[in-house]
This record gives structure tokens, sequence and C-alpha cells, in this order.
């Protein structure tokens, strides 16, 4: 069987998140996927994105492509504040669908989003590419076959962003990599860093007895992602997507015992783990299985994402 993948919304995200993994997909295995349908407000974006990536048809309006083509799985790539609109449309058609964080703009909505979910029972799939990055999940494997976890440090940096919803909206790839490698949070705690810009310090004990930190530093300069894991005589260090050189380093006994740098040649939408995400839909889809990470598993992230930004706003 032949999947019908769509997508709506074209812009640079879905371009280098989808787009270009979806294509390659295609090309290296013929007949298991057909990109039939893309789906923009705006034409000409719509029309470059088919023409780039070899999408069938073009469409402006959502309830049209969904009224005219059968859709096996659609991917949706909207503006935060319509994305459980679009969602809970196509999981009420009982359409498979890759939706994007942070899921909604309150925490009202996405708790709408995740019980539309669960009463549809649709396939559905969060993009969280994190979990998806070859570098991170070799350096997990290798923790995991070393010892026993006993504390995980993040630190997002980046280079002048100031908005005001960071932490609600992009902190969410940190606080998210760092569950996905230690477990759901028992407790957590922010204190607002005095910077120029909103700056956090967060920290986290995982029901696993874990501890751990994630420093949110938006204005220093520097764009790159370090995911750190401690244990017992041993360390690994993950710097991806972002950093000036992405690698993995695993410490044991004092000693580097495995060092591998990202290849440039790489494609980027593989070191970034957007096409590891193309790869779990498609295979699940195939399988007759739920495509992973789910709404319902992602939404923890969400949550702690929104209420330490109430902390934080609050002063508490």
């Amino acid at each position: 069987m032949t999947l019908q993948i769509g997508i709506v919304g074209c812009g640079e995200h879905s371009d280098i998140g989808h787009g270009v993994p979806l294509a390659r997909y295609a090309a290296e295995h013929p007949g298991t996927l057909s990109l039939v349908a893309a789906c923009d407000l705006r034409r000409e974006r719509a029309e470059l994105f088919r023409e780039k990536h070899g999408f069938r048809q073009v469409y402006l309006n959502l309830d049209d492509m969904l009224t005219r083509e059968r859709l096996d799985a659609c991917i949706s790539v909207v503006p935060v504040e319509r994305i459980p609109a679009v969602a809970m449309r196509l999981l009420e058609r009982n359409i498979a669908c890759v939706v994007e964080k942070p899921l909604g703009s309150t925490l009202a909505e996405v708790e709408r989003l995740a019980e539309v979910a669960r009463s549809t029972r649709t396939p559905n799939m969060v993009s969280v590419n994190r979990r998806f990055m070859p570098l991170l999940i070799r350096g997990m494997d290798w923790a995991r076959s070393t010892g026993s976890l006993r504390y995980v440090r993040a630190t997002m940096l980046r280079h002048n962003r100031t908005e005001a919803e960071f932490l609600r909206f992009t902190a969410i790839h940190a606080l998210d990599t760092v569950r996905f490698i230690a477990g759901d949070f028992a407790a957590s705690h922010v204190q607002v860093l005095p910077a120029a810009a909103r700056s956090y310090a967060i920290d986290l004990v995982f029901e696993s007895g874990v501890r751990g930190r994630i420093d949110v530093l938006p204005a220093t300069g520097l764009l790159e992602e370090t995911y750190a894991m401690m244990g017992d005589g041993f360390r690994v260090i993950v710097t991806s997507p972002f950093g000036p050189q992405r690698l993995l380093r695993c410490y044991r006994e004092d000693r580097l015992v495995l060092e591998e740098l990202a290849d440039p040649q790489t494609p980027e939408d593989i070191t970034f783990g957007f096409y590891g995400e193309v790869e779990e839909l498609i295979q699940a889809l195939k399988n007759e299985r739920p495509p992973r990470p789910s709404i319902e598993e992602i939404f923890p992230s969400v949550r702690a994402c929104f209420e330490l930004a109430l902390q934080a706003e609050s002063g508490a």
C-alpha cells in the first residue's frame, strides 16, 4: 500500500522540517508514500513547496484538500494559535496527523486537544525532532549500557531571542528532551536570571530519582544546545542540533572512550532528527501501530513549560 500524505502550512519550518525529509524518504523508498497535497493560504508559497518537494496538488483551503483527497496522514505546520483547531479537525475526521509543539497558545487549548485525541483515538504524533537526533540516541544507548543515570543537564543557548513567550513556546525543546532522557518530572522550580533577555535556570527532580537542570539563555550570542548525562563513573555530552560543532563525547573513569563528530556532509534533516520523525510515522502507519510520541505522551512536557512560565511570571 502506498501511503497518501498531505501537508498544511508551507512556510520555512515546514520546508526544512517536513518537506525535505518527506521527499528524501519518498526517493529512497519508491512506492512507499505519495506526496499528494500541499495546502497554504498563499498560493505562491504552496506552489513553490509543491515544485521543490514533489507534491502533486496545491490547495488554498484545508477543507477542500480533505474533501478531495483521501489522505492516510496529514502534517500540520501552522501558527501556534491555529495548532489546536487544525489538529482537532484532522483527529475528528480520523486522519492520522503530525502536529507541531507547543500544541496551543494556552494550557486550556492544549488540554482540549489532548481530550479530543483521547476520545477519537485517531493516530497522532507530535513533531519533537530532538527525540530522533542520531547523536542523542547513540549517547543515550551508551549511557544505558554503562550504568545508572544520576543527573541530566541541558543548556539551551540562543542569540537575540527576546520574545516574551520563549519559555512557553521554544524551551519545550529542552524540557521534552530531558524528559525523554530521564522520564517524567516529579518536581520542578524555575529561577529567573538577571540578564538583558528573559533567562531561566530550571531545577528538576524526575520520578526515577534522577536530578537535573536546564539553563535557558536565549540572548548569549551563540546558537547551541547541549545535553549532558552523568552517572557513577561516566559522562555523556551531546551537542545537537545546534552548535559550532555537533558532537557526541562519552567519558568513563576519567577517559574519553567514544567521540563522534557530526559529518558536515550528512544532510541537516538527518542530523536534526527530522528524517527520523518521518521514518517513525511511515513505519507506524505501515505496521498499523500508533506513531510515537503522541499528543498524550508530549502533553506533560507542554504542561511543564506553561506551569514554569507562570511560576517565573509570579516570582514564586
